[in-house]
């Protein structure tokens, strides 16, 4: 039965011993998916809810409004990925003299998980026309990474200083659409 507490404790282990160890951490919270939502609650809102933050990682719940997108960033540190509710594309991304290009996608649904490299550059899709939920791991402080973060504009693929607040934003333009279409 999956418990929050227990989760981060568990994912605070996991990280001392690498990337494949709180893969199986993640992969087992995701596989209790009934469970998992009963803990953290039905998914009201698109947005990004920490349930740990520390200089050494970070557990995030992002719940996805329907049809929302991410643009392309990086996060200068692993992650690990699991989907407990809906569906999340991941376009990869990689650097080209002055922009980025397109390198490969993975779509990931309930109960699937997926690990990130330091360096990978990503942008993220909820498809379907209803919430998608997912627990992201991060090895290090997600809102002040020792190294600064990067994120490309959707249309140009120009590279800027990645924003928390304009991803907060996009978190927020999203669930106005999606309560304004109900």
């Amino acid at each position: 039965m999956f418990a929050k507490d227990q989760f981060i404790e568990d994912c605070k282990v996991a990280a001392a011993s690498g990337q494949v160890a709180l893969r199986e951490v993640v992969a087992e919270a995701v596989s209790q998916r009934a469970a998992l939502m009963a803990e953290l609650g039905e998914p009201q809102h698109a947005g990004i809810t920490p349930l740990y933050r520390s200089e050494e990682l970070t557990i995030i719940n992002f719940v996805w409004a329907p049809c929302m997108s991410l643009l392309p960033h990086n996060h200068q540190m692993t992650a690990v990925i699991g989907i407990y509710e809906g569906r999340e594309d991941n376009i990869f991304w990689r650097r080209t003299p002055g922009s980025i290009e397109a390198a490969g996608a993975k779509s990931l649904g309930a109960g699937e998980v997926a690990t990130l490299g330091r360096d990978i550059i990503h942008s993220v899709l909820n498809p379907l026309g209803r919430m998608s939920c997912a627990i992201h791991v991060y090895t290090g402080n997600f809102f002040e990474p020792h190294e600064p973060r990067r994120q490309w504009d959707h249309e140009t693929l120009q590279e800027q200083a990645y924003d928390i607040e304009q991803v907060r934003a996009t978190f927020r333009d999203a669930e106005a659409r999606f309560s304004a279409a109900r």
